[in-house]
């Protein structure tokens, strides 16, 4: 019960998020003169959620890869052949909400989430973007032969980040992202199911097609035996035509905020990491 609660909780929060349309929108639309714009190009810096959403009425779908560790080599083609793919569809419904649904290979997961602007840096006034994405995840790889007390609650997992960003100049830009995520179920016995993390992430501009991308998650309370690691990706987005293509690597697997965050198992310094790329559809 205590695990559905927190679950409603969040829900209940992205439900008066947007029950406050008419004082977001106060604070949104600011004259075109003073806004910011192009902090990002793309949804994610190459892992964290950035503060761009989709235009209202345009849906995004997105294919995602990640693939195996490359340690191997040849033998699974640089991990070509373990390949991870999440579909994702993302809906604009207002100039300052979007919602997603998206169904990952990663434990064969299945996430609803929104993404709300709540404010717009300006060239002369608030120095700053903000947004909250928040997301209810559904794991489905868990087996109940092996947990046969498993139930339906017993799957899903929470996510709740603020992303707070700042364009420095006409190249860069930078943002962090205090991020709250909750497991119903965890996989090692110590860890708390209610865990914390903290995203820095930058991008520079290479040319008016071409930029570079990194981010780094920290997590504040992982388990003291734990062998996953905090998520460090670089990457690079290519414009083309008003479409984003984006190629990164990355020493986590799974592409949705619980997982690489909870369940990052590479390590860069053993040549264990993943070789991953975005593709949109704009319709």
């Amino acid at each position: 019960m205590k695990r559905f609660f927190i679950g409603m909780l969040l829900f209940c929060f992205s439900l008066v998020a947007m029950a406050q349309e008419d004082d977001l929108l106060e604070g949104l639309e600011p004259e075109q003169d003073k806004t910011v714009f192009a902090t990002w190009k793309s949804l994610k810096v190459v892992n964290f959620e950035t503060t761009k959403l989709v235009a209202p009425k345009e849906l995004q779908v997105v294919i995602s890869h990640r693939f195996g560790s490359v340690e191997n080599g040849i033998d699974d083609l640089f991990g070509l052949d373990n390949a991870v793919t999440r579909f994702q569809f993302v809906y604009g419904l207002t100039p300052w909400m979007h919602i997603e649904a998206s169904r990952s290979g990663f434990n064969k997961t299945y996430q609803l989430a929104s993404k709300f602007r709540l404010k717009s840096q300006e060239l002369e006034g608030f120095p700053f973007s903000v947004a909250l994405f928040t997301a209810m995840d559904a794991n489905t790889e868990l087996d109940k032969a092996i947990y046969p007390k498993l139930e339906f609650v017993d799957r899903l997992g929470y996510t709740a980040q603020l992303i707070v960003a700042r364009k420095l100049s006409d190249r860069l830009s930078g943002q962090i992202s205090p991020t709250f995520f909750h497991q119903n179920f965890v996989p090692l016995d110590e860890q708390d199911n209610s865990q914390y993390a903290v995203g820095l992430g930058a991008r520079y501009k290479l040319s008016n097609r071409w930029s570079i991308n990194a981010d780094y998650g920290y997590h504040l309370n992982r388990a003291e035996d734990s062998p996953f690691v905090n998520p460090l990706s670089i990457g690079v987005d290519l414009e083309t035509g008003g479409h984003v293509f984006q190629m990164h690597f990355t020493n986590a697997q799974p592409m949705l905020t619980n997982g690489f965050l909870s369940q990052g198992a590479g390590d860069w310094t053993d040549g264990r990491f993943y070789f991953g790329f975005n593709l949109v559809r704009v319709f």
